[in-house]
């Protein structure tokens, strides 16, 4: 066995299930913000024109692109199911939402999204390496395998 497999054969066994908990709630957070991106779509392009976004790509596409992969990665995130792929995708989201949208603007303000898309962004890293854990759908193709 080479040293990957051991650290992934020992992260599998020594899980902890507080960690699937905060995953579950990574994934409720971004499906309850592309929700509310979805409720309220022309406050969020403009929020997109006014950060100088969309020079590249239409505003209207690149939204509804934001909002599906929210909600449908969100969903999967907090499943268990494909859960690194879904972090992968919505790490750019974030990222833009973090250094180009949030950043500028003031973020000590008392309603800023900026920390809270700090934690997201930090969240959706991490398990980007965690993983999937033991309370997913994907833990049981694991066993069965």
């Amino acid at each position: 066995m080479n040293l990957i497999t051991k650290i992934r054969n020992w992260g599998d066994n020594h899980h902890p299930k507080s960690i699937d908990y905060l995953r579950i709630l990574l994934g409720v957070t971004l499906m309850w913000q592309g929700v509310a991106f979805a409720t309220n779509l022309h406050a969020f392009t403009t929020l997109m024109e006014n950060a100088g976004l969309g020079a590249a790509v239409s505003i209207s596409l690149s939204a509804h692109v934001i909002i599906v992969l929210h909600i449908v990665g969100g969903l999967l995130i907090a499943l268990g199911s494909n859960t690194r792929l879904f972090c992968l995708l919505n790490i750019p989201i974030l990222a833009v939402a973090v250094f180009f949208v949030n950043l500028p603007n003031h973020i000590f303000s008392p309603y800023s999204q900026f920390w809270f898309s700090c934690i997201v962004l930090i969240a959706l890293i991490a398990f980007l390496i965690e993983g999937d854990g033991v309370i997913s759908i994907e833990h049981e193709k694991k066993i069965a395998a």
